[in-house]
């Protein structure tokens, strides 16, 4: 895109100033960045204005430079069928992410992605447990078994009758083709062409400075490989802990203990980041793991014709045997990685700078979040699955017993969380009222001294949009609260273990009737359903419509920038072609002698802060920066200290000459100031480069209608700002100040 937006802005005179444009999450198209729309609006708002023609455009910005844009917002979820699959692999991205979020200490990272990746392969067997419970333990074990069932079903009718191991054999070809499903779906490439490549000796040393440089799909590959292994294993594990019921048999042993040989070397290989970790050019591991896969499948191969083939009796039990130990196990071991995973994250806090966002434990938390929602979607596709298996049959006579404990403990789990998550949002709210609005009231007395009269309900807005925009620093805690209910949630789980239900130990403990929880737990699932149909909708409103994909983008384009480490189903990573394909582009125009100004919104500023981090010396020495609207500071900072920490944003600024402008509003809730939370709108005078970066925009520009308008003029918050004045006098001086390095066009 970025040679193709070249041509957009007319004639490509090399030897001048290029300003590259890199927007944010709203997906804007080229001429919405460039700021190129033939009309213009000249008065009123969005719901009734005035609109003129604009000057006859030329193929410069201000003062002759060449305007160009870099457009990305395709990356991430170009396609309908992309962005429904961002909603269905959500739980695999955040744990995805979380691996990115491990605190700065180097001494932590080994052991965090060890537990990140066995963490993540739980959610693969849990994701194979959960349509195997579906086609094995409600279809092949109970329906298939009951005339009932079967009647007015003829696409499953044919099964009845039929040996157990049949039955069983062929609806394993369901999960079979699930693990299909995502293997060739994560084979898709992340991106979609050899990518440049800067020389390694000119790029930072600083982890933020890697990503997108090297070739991520070694490591993807290989993961791929351990976590289809796994998969086929927890299959064959299902199919084998059935069919051991009535008395295991020589073969049965055998073929359990080289499944669980599979499992133990997926977890082995998992936990030794130095080996699997190695780079493109060492492809021993990747036999290892592609002989691995193959043993698996050819593993589950065999236990398929031993299900069918074996002459012993099946257990009569009512629901698949070794099915509920299996879950729940799963759920065991998930609540002691988490646990484990916890106690790292303490001992290795940084206890220098006394507490540190979200108290260090951010991978814990976002990765609890993620085991949840995994956790509610697959104990949701059971619950469904059974309702519709039960359908048309009198109450009580039902052919399904109901999903196994563990899952009715899930969605209790899930639902407590999110009902006191809520509860603590209202909480944060109202004890956080009073300060953030007596904040915002010192902040709008101090943009707009001796206010008329017809101002105070501007005024009013402006305080409430300043208010709302500093709710975002209570958003930590609230992430907190419910990383911690949730990792609560899947532990409770663990009971089903026990066989008990939470209808019966709330009434014997709590007192509560049992048919009101069960009660309570029916509205959770279908809480649960809708809020995956949310999702689901508004990922294609997010593609459809560009102002929604606003506001929900920041999730996708948040958790698919950081490159796949720990889960091979999360999407592909659009960072690595995005940070290299800018760093290419800037480079050339450097080489053909002109002075670049990378402009980047919100998360653009975040791909360009990684881009400048992997320009050669004399590329950043003829490169300004400006950034406006960036969670640099506020979002980054905070969430990936390992990555985006004071030396990373110091090195920037070092390597573009300290030529660095940022714009930053306090009615914006996502973008801040990056060094100085100074509010003048003048640089201070101090021996230290970084004070002069942040420049704060008072918004919005005044409170009092024009006399040639008939609303006053519009509050921005995180609205790119480049029409604004703020803007155009920033670039006027990272102009005049790249050509005073450089010397004057030829």
């Amino acid at each position: 895109m970025a040679d193709g937006s070249a041509r957009l802005s007319g004639p490509d005179v090399p030897g001048d100033v290029v300003e590259l444009r890199v927007h944010g999450v709203s997906g804007a198209s080229p001429d919405q960045v460039l700021d190129l729309r033939q009309i213009t609006q000249v008065a009123g708002d969005r719901s009734g204005g005035f609109y003129r023609q604009r000057p006859r455009s030329t193929d410069t910005g201000a003062h002759g430079v060449t305007l160009e844009a870099y457009r990305w917002g395709d990356l991430p979820s170009g396609t309908v069928a992309r962005t429904l699959a961002l909603v269905l692999l959500l739980p695999f991205m955040l744990v995805n992410v979380a691996i990115w979020m491990r605190p700065a200490d180097p001494r932590s990272e080994a052991v965090v992605r060890s537990l990140c990746r066995v963490l993540a392969l739980t959610l693969t067997a849990l994701y194979v447990l959960a349509i195997s419970g579906v086609a094995l333990d409600l279809v092949g074990w109970t329906c298939t078994a009951s005339p009932r069932c079967l009647a007015g079903r003829s696409w499953l009718s044919w099964l009845g009758g039929q040996p157990v191991g049949l039955r069983l054999a062929v609806l394993a070809l369901l999960p079979v083709a699930a693990i299909g499903l995502v293997w060739r779906f994560s084979n898709r490439p992340g991106r979609a062409f050899a990518a440049f490549r800067a020389p390694d000796r000119d790029v930072s040393d600083l982890p933020l400075g890697a990503i997108g440089q090297w070739d991520a799909e070694p490591l993807v590959g290989r993961l791929r490989s351990i976590h289809v292994a796994a998969a086929f294993a927890t299959l064959d594990l299902t199919l084998l802990l059935a069919r051991a019921a009535t008395g295991a048999t020589a073969t049965t042993i055998g073929l359990a203990v080289a499944t669980a040989v599979v499992l133990a070397a997926c977890v082995g290989l998992l936990c030794t980041p130095p080996l699997i970790d190695r780079g493109a050019t060492d492809r021993r591991l990747d036999r290892i793991t592609s002989a691995l896969r193959t043993v698996a499948i050819v593993l589950t191969a065999v236990v398929m014709v031993h299900a069918l083939a074996s002459s012993q009796p099946w257990s009569q039990e009512r629901g698949l045997p070794g099915y509920d130990t299996t879950l729940a196990g799963v759920f065991v071991a998930q609540t002691t990685l988490l646990a484990a995973l916890g106690v790292v994250l303490l001992w290795r806090r940084d206890r220098g700078r006394g507490v540190t966002s979200m108290f260090g434990l951010g991978a814990l938390f976002i990765a609890a979040t993620g085991i949840s929602v995994a956790v509610a979607y697959s104990a949701e596709l059971v619950y469904r699955a059974a309702d519709f298996l039960d359908r048309d049959l009198p109450t009580g006579e039902g052919i399904t017993t109901g999903p196994p404990p563990a899952y009715t403990w899930a969605i209790f789990g899930f639902l407590r969380a999110v009902a006191l998550t809520l509860v603590v949002a209202g909480l944060l709210v109202l004890v956080s009222r009073r300060a953030r609005h007596r904040a915002a009231a010192a902040i709008v007395a101090h943009d707009y001294p001796d206010p008329p009269a017809e101002a105070v309900p501007r005024l009013r807005q402006v305080r409430d949009a300043i208010a709302r925009a500093r709710f975002t620093e209570k958003l930590v805690p609230l992430a907190v609260a419910y990383g911690c209910f949730a990792g609560l949630g899947t532990a409770t789980t663990t009971i089903g273990l026990l066989g008990q239900f939470p209808s019966d130990v709330v009434e014997r403990f709590a007192g509560l009737p049992a048919d009101a929880v069960t009660f309570g737990i029916a509205v959770g699932s279908w809480a649960i359903a809708a809020i995956i149909l949310g999702l689901i909708v508004g990922g294609l409103f997010a593609y459809r419509t560009v102002p929604f994909r606003r506001h929900v983008g920041v999730l996708w384009d948040l958790g698919t920038f950081w490159p796949r480490a720990a889960h091979p189903f999360a999407p592909p990573c659009y960072s690595e072609r995005a940070v290299p394909e800018l760093t290419r582009r800037i480079t050339y125009l450097v080489g053909r002698g002109d002075a670049v100004l990378l402009t980047g919104h919100s998360h653009g500023s975040v791909l360009l802060a990684a881009t400048v981090l992997q320009l050669p010396p004399h590329v950043g020495n003829r490169v300004a920066l400006l950034t406006h609207g960036s969670p640099l500071r506020r979002l980054y900072a905070r969430l990936f200290p390992a990555y985006v920490d004071d030396a990373a944003l110091r090195e920037i600024g070092q390597r573009v000459g300290w030529r660095w402008v940022n714009l930053w509003r306090d009615t914006d809730p996502v973008g801040g100031w990056i060094f100085s939370a100074h509010r003048s709108s003048v640089p201070d005078a101090t021996g230290d480069p970084a004070d002069a970066v942040d420049r704060r925009q008072r918004d919005p520009r005044d409170v009092v209608t024009p006399l040639s308008d008939s609303v006053p003029p519009p509050i921005e918050g995180h609205w790119p700002g480049e029409s604004d004045e703020p803007f155009a006098r920033a670039v006027r001086e990272l102009v005049r100040r790249l050509r005073e390095r450089t010397g004057p066009p030829p």
